[in-house]
């Protein structure tokens, strides 16, 4: 009873250990306040800027920087600022929803490949290079084509060719772990494969996951940007960070702004999670661990 009662407590050690390593890698840190500077802005845009991002004033368009317009205006005088935080919301919304599910089918397909019999694991690793063999932007270009721009199709574009990513990965762990002791144990002692799987797999799997999907989030605000910049993406006036970067292209003689405006936060938030997914590899896997 006392070892299992200080089970939890250990875990929670073990969490805050881990944080204040992550909390001492300087790009973690960074990276960090990055993500919750964005996440924050995202999820707040209505506090922070309560001016509607689709308000029109033709008066005001193609203003530099202000105070009632800290970004300045796009050339329908919408102003900027608000136009990005709600933008962020669209990209994080994206990104975490496909990201999530890509993770998870990935996850599934993944250890049941590794774990399943030879027949299936080759038609899983078959149906994964037919479907990476498609260029990433080919594939979303057609598939937006045909269903049109949406966020449901950004999202199925992304957990379609995320997958199997985040498919070998977890076969490749997979195909390690099924030799330890501990997995021919519980299969000694009766454990089916459902059990196997979901008790003693998937917790020692889902890490490098984790860390891959912080990375892959970036990826995906930026598919998410360049289709909406491509006219391709989410519908106008609906907010997005490349429709902010394409009006600004198209009016950038007369006022550099707008680009600002769609570009930067594509580089925070690049630059965020990449720093946080380099530090979440350095503190949890063991051959990269650094002692302090």
């Amino acid at each position: 009873m006392p070892a299992a009662a200080s089970l939890p407590a250990a875990r929670q050690a073990g969490g805050r250990a881990a944080a204040r390593r992550l909390l001492r890698e300087p790009f973690g840190a960074v990276g960090l306040g990055l993500v919750v500077l964005v996440t924050a802005g995202a999820l707040l845009a209505d506090v922070v800027s309560p001016t509607d991002p689709l308000a029109l004033d033709i008066r005001a368009r193609l203003q530099a920087p202000s105070i009632g317009h800290p970004l300045g205006t796009d050339h329908l005088g919408r102003d900027l600022f608000a136009r990005v935080l709600h933008g962020g919301r669209v990209a994080l919304e994206v990104a975490l929803v496909s990201v999530g599910l890509a993770l998870v089918g990935g996850l599934a397909l993944g250890t049941v490949a590794g774990y399943g019999p030879p027949w299936l694991d080759h038609a899983l690793v078959l149906l994964f290079d037919t479907v990476r063999s498609f260029p990433t932007i080919m594939f979303a270009l057609a598939l937006v084509t045909v269903l049109g721009g949406s966020l449901a199709s950004i999202v199925l574009i992304v957990v379609v060719t995320s997958i199997p990513v985040y498919g070998r990965i977890a076969r490749t762990q997979t195909q390690s772990l099924r030799t330890y002791e501990f997995i021919l144990a519980a299969r000694a002692l009766g454990a089916g494969a459902p059990r196997v799987l979901a008790g003693h797999v998937v917790p020692n799997v889902i890490g490098p996951l984790l860390i891959l999907a912080s990375m892959e989030i970036p990826v995906v605000v930026t598919i998410e940007a360049g289709l909406s910049f491509l006219g391709v993406g989410i519908r106008p006036p609906t907010p997005s960070w490349g429709s902010i970067l394409n009006d600004g292209y198209a009016f950038i003689r007369e006022t550099p702004w707008p680009v600002v405006a769609g570009g930067l936060p594509l580089a925070v938030t690049t630059l965020g999670f990449t720093f946080l997914g380099e530090a979440l590899r350095d503190v949890f896997d063991p051959r990269l661990r650094r002692e302090a």
